[in-house]
């Protein structure tokens, strides 16, 4: 077996993570450092890079560490290992077993995995699956993510695109851009304290942050009726799809529908040049795993389920 050196990430390989994100067939650039680093305060950075004797990149991994755990990544919404495009199996394999040997002699005990969603793949990147059977790994989560599919028909309800068709004769203006401080201080901190007694995973100050680090890829879409927002969607774009990370709207905003209004217009918007809108999962810590209201709003917007799962390794 090919034998490759792991190194933990340092500064002086910025350049190099970076250019090798671009071109991985599994990657989005929420590994950029950049976009990585912007949280470090709150998680202890034990990303990976794998390289083979002559000093090349082969694979990185972006990980964090608590305790005797390694994350892959808690401050990112998915992971794994990132892979060069036509890698064979042989050589991924030798990549995740050299990484696996190096874990042990930091005496690192487990290993918490959370792959990409495929959706998100430029070419199918699916050897994780393999291996971890190999590794004798457990599946310890599995949520329901919801998206819908541009290249492939999707449906929307009778029940949404009527309510859509009645709400186009309102006065709706919908603003885009990267200022967030309307929607986060009006509608997104005020909602998600009302609703679930809890705060955005950014702060108003990183989103701002974050979006002047990547202005073509992260962009918030508010909608106002009579001069008033009502409800917002903070939008990050990757090279083939859209996700809408943040979505919420005030009680009046609730009462004349309108999330669904602008989620309407960004499905129009971007489904001719995009492949698919990745609306995020809808867990929730009660007996059933999910918020039964939000799978059917998505259902009805013409989301298609996915599974985004997690794994332990014992290492």
């Amino acid at each position: 077996m090919k034998k490759y050196q792991v190194k933990k990430y340092t500064t002086d390989y910025y350049s190099q993570w970076n250019a090798f994100v671009s071109q991985a067939k599994n990657a989005t650039f929420l590994f950029h450092r950049d976009f990585m680093e912007y949280h470090k305060d709150r998680f202890e950075d034990f990303s990976l890079l794998v390289l083979d004797e002559k000093e090349n990149l082969k694979a990185i991994l972006p990980a964090n560490k608590v305790a005797d755990t390694l994350y892959s990544h808690q401050g990112l919404t998915y992971g794994g290992l990132i892979l060069p495009k036509y890698v064979k199996f042989a050589e991924v394999r030798a990549l995740f077993l050299s990484i696996f040997d190096y874990l042990k002699t930091e005496n690192l005990k487990k290993v918490i995995y959370k792959p990409i969603n495929s959706y998100y793949q430029k070419l199918p990147s699916e050897e994780y699956l393999f291996l971890l059977k190999e590794m004798d790994a457990v599946l310890v989560k599995r949520e329901l993510n919801l998206c819908i599919p541009f290249h492939k028909k999707f449906k929307v309800s009778k029940s949404k695109l009527k309510h859509y068709r009645k709400n186009e004769k309102l006065d709706f203006k919908i603003h885009s851009g990267n200022d967030f401080s309307s929607f986060w201080n009006k509608v997104l901190i005020p909602r998600l304290e009302e609703k679930h007694n809890a705060k955005p995973v950014h702060s108003l100050a990183e989103i701002t942050y974050l979006s002047k680090k990547f202005p073509e890829e992260i962009m918030q879409y508010d909608i106002y009726f009579e001069d008033e927002i009502v409800a917002g969607i903070t939008l990050f774009k990757t090279e083939h799809g859209i996700k809408s990370q943040y979505g919420a709207t005030t009680i009046l905003g609730e009462k004349i529908r309108a999330l669904d209004y602008l989620y309407f217009h960004l499905i129009e918007l971007y489904k001719k040049d995009y492949e698919f809108f990745d609306m995020g999962t809808c867990t929730e810590d009660n007996e059933k795993g999910y918020n039964s209201g939000l799978l059917t709003q998505k259902e009805e917007l013409g989301c298609t389920l996915y599974t985004q799962d997690t794994y332990c390794i014992s290492l």
